[in-house]
């Protein structure tokens, strides 16, 4: 029930100028009680327009991805991004629009309690740990984050610009499922890792 109300609350949200140019809100999607929590950005242009995260190109690649690694948003990913809804032209969100927007995503975390979050991208990685980490140099490290494990990712998006960042997130990918294995369930089952 907690999580349905936060859910009303987010999706009714006014607090930042953002709420005035967004078509949905993107509250985010999968099972409220996954052991995988992965944090995006913000909402692009096509999920803003069907409400869902992570629906359009870069949605698809992770997806890829997760299935590749044998995870479902269904039953093993909760999946949400920093802020809620989309900032104009796919702008990264300022550090206002952050701030307004973060108290609903550590809510989100603390209701689904995953014992491993994924942080996909720069924006992830710097408003969840410190702006003066660089995805770049601390991609596929285990980094402990309000007692839980987090894995820095390259951002879906990145790949889809730089096809030579793929081979390092299928690794970064495949120590989440090892940890997965270690953590939640040592029979999981993925054909490729």
């Amino acid at each position: 029930m907690l999580f349905n109300s936060l859910k009303t609350e987010i999706l009714n949200c006014n607090r930042c100028a953002l709420s005035a140019t967004r078509n949905n809100v993107i509250f985010g999607e999968g099972n409220p009680k996954a052991d995988i929590f992965i944090i995006g950005e913000a909402p692009g242009k096509v999920e803003d327009i069907q409400g869902r995260p992570f629906v359009g190109p870069s949605g698809q690649l992770l997806d890829r991805i997760l299935e590749a690694c044998g995870f479902t948003r269904e039953t093993h990913i909760f999946i949400s991004n920093i802020i809620k809804c989309r900032p104009p032209n796919n702008r990264v969100p300022t550090a206002d629009e952050v701030k307004t927007c973060m108290p609903w995503l550590y809510r989100q975390i603390e209701l689904v309690d995953p014992k491993i979050i994924i942080l996909l991208g720069a924006t992830a990685l710097k408003n969840m740990v410190g702006q003066n980490h660089r995805i770049t140099r601390e991609h596929g490290s285990w980094i402990t984050l309000n007692n839980r494990l987090a894995m820095p990712v390259y951002h879906p998006s990145a790949l889809l610009r730089d096809p030579g960042l793929k081979r390092p997130t299928w690794d970064d990918f495949k120590m989440v499922v090892h940890k997965y294995r270690e953590m939640v369930n040592p029979d999981h089952f993925s054909e490729h890792v």
